[in-house]
């Protein structure tokens, strides 16, 4: 380890630290666009300039390693003015495109002008035009106006996806990103683009113009896309989730994600949603509560033996595992249990990144669950015990996310020969929907709802915590064997901001300053 000062702070570094990195770990903050810490070193923004103890120079902070005993600071009129003229420079060309502009509310330029820039512009000049809306792909847009050529996004697709679609065309003031041609940017981690880019000249077509990020609230929690288990934020308000972003941890998914599970928002909100439950019998549908549906269920189960079955995805928490297995081994007495596996042929793949073929968080966990309780039951047993009718009950829980079993209307079919079917979900299908015989829908809470424990493929246990309530009365598994024995639910529905009558319905306001002081 070295000793250095940081602004009058004495810090210790390991050796080979950047003095970038030195300030990026110890919090200080620093001017800086093009250097990120999962992509190289460019040096091109020139705005993390220091001023070293012994140096006449100032020096860029990312590409200068600290020394024992080097003594460096950010905050001299010398470093504040040179930083000043660097954003100077940056914005020569760049638009007010603050109103409309996606990035608004997060957006790099903004707060490096807002902590080192306040300055009037001394530029007389036209502006340099450029391309506006320039679609690079299936998922990402690009307004090259905005952009300050920081080369961050070039450098990902060269580095990380190592597909290689960006690059920097034209010289001077008429140099540009873009793809090159024929080859759009259409890779599966192309958002992180958008992520890493500063200024807002990259966008999401899934998230471009739908809300202004003050409208939104965000809660760290674990993607469900895979068992990778990506540590991700989610941007929510009363409306619903809005978008995915990765959070950084080292020992999962580093910075990044990919872009498939940047959907995993999408299956939760109320448009894809089982909303209530459903007994169907004789023809006739009944509707009502989710507690209702699975204590009359409950009800049937008590002692029923073998010839009830329950069929379980990868898709819920530890916890929950504990609750039903225990409930099925011990109060029902069957041990029946099967194990519904995504698409089989690709379940074990890996892209060598961060996707997996098991888009399941918690197979692991899964897995775990049903050797401690000693169910070892395999699939071609279910299918043979619904043919000769030695199971009349069958209870499936899941899938979550229904897009990533693509059997699974034939499995609806191979499923609902049993003559009782109880079918435990979050989300709606038509397939569920135009069931026969006797059937009992159950809505169920997704991962933004509840709190357990998910276990990725690695065997690493990941906290999940309830971030919002999109559908109201729906359970989660261990509430679901609540309602089977009949006990009462504690509420736990999660409210987010003021009542609609506190804030006058129809608007929408600044979430965080609605919660500020409350959470």
């Amino acid at each position: 380890m070295l000793k250095c000062t940081l602004n009058g702070r004495e810090v210790e570094v390991k050796e080979g630290t950047t003095i970038i990195e030195a300030f990026y770990q110890n919090k200080i903050d620093i001017a800086h666009y093009c250097w990120h810490p999962g992509l190289s070193i460019a040096g091109v923004c020139r705005l993390c300039m220091v001023e070293i103890e012994g140096n006449p120079r100032l020096q860029i902070a990312c590409n200068t390693v600290v020394t024992e005993g080097m003594k460096v600071n950010n905050q001299s009129a010398k470093v504040k003015e040179a930083v000043k003229w660097g954003l100077d420079f940056h914005l020569i060309n760049h638009p007010l495109d603050c109103p409309i502009c996606d990035q608004a509310g997060e957006c790099g330029l903004q707060d490096q002008y807002m902590k080192y820039g306040q300055y009037d512009s001394e530029m007389a000049e036209a502006k340099q035009k450029k391309h506006k809306v320039v679609d690079l792909g299936p998922r990402v847009v690009l307004d090259s106006e905005r952009c300050i050529l920081c080369s961050r996004c070039v450098r990902f697709t060269d580095e990380v996806s190592k597909t290689n679609e960006l690059g920097i065309f034209n010289r001077g003031d008429r140099a540009e990103i873009g793809t090159f041609n024929g080859k759009p940017l259409n890779n599966k981690y192309s958002l992180n683009t958008v992520d890493i880019c500063p200024v807002g000249a990259l966008t999401s077509k899934d998230f471009r113009f739908r809300q202004r990020v003050w409208f939104l609230k965000d809660a760290e929690t674990v993607c469900t896309g895979c068992s990778t288990g990506c540590n991700i934020k989610v941007h929510y308000n009363r409306e619903g989730l809005f978008r995915v972003k990765p959070v950084y941890n080292a020992e999962v998914n580093g910075h990044w994600m990919c872009d498939e599970g940047r959907d995993v928002y999408k299956f939760v909100n109320k448009e894809s949603r089982l909303l209530d439950a459903r007994v169907v019998s004789g023809g006739k549908a009944e509707h009502m509560t989710a507690f209702e549906a699975a204590k009359r269920v409950g009800e049937k189960l008590k002692g029923a033996g073998k010839s009830v079955g329950l069929v379980l995805t990868g898709s819920y928490t530890v916890e929950e595992y504990e609750a039903i297995m225990s409930y099925f081994k011990t109060e029902v007495g069957t041990d029946r249990v099967f194990h519904w596996i995504n698409n089989p042929e690709s379940f074990e793949s890996f892209d060598g990144l961060l996707l997996r073929g098991d888009r399941n968080p918690n197979t692991r966990g899964l897995v775990q669950a049903l050797q401690k309780h000693g169910f070892s039951a395999q699939w071609k047993e279910l299918t043979e015990a619904l043919s000769t009718g030695s199971i009349q009950t069958l209870v499936v829980a899941g899938p979550e996310n229904q897009v990533w079993f693509p059997d699974f209307k034939v499995k609806v079919a191979e499923l609902a020969k049993a003559t009782r079917l109880v079918w435990m979900t979050s989300g709606k299908s038509s397939a569920l929907d135009e069931l026969k015989g006797e059937v009992t829908l159950i809505p169920l809470k997704s991962y933004i709802e509840k709190s357990g424990t998910f276990v990725n493929h690695a065997g690493r246990a990941q906290s999940i915590r309830p971030v919002t309530s999109i559908v109201k009365g729906a359970l989660s598994l261990t509430e679901v064997v609540s309602a089977f024995r009949g006990e009462a639910l504690q509420a736990t529905e999660v409210v987010v901001g003021r009542s609609e009558n506190e804030i006058g319905r129809g608007r929408i306001h600044n979430e965080f300053t609605l919660s500020r002081g409350a959470w």
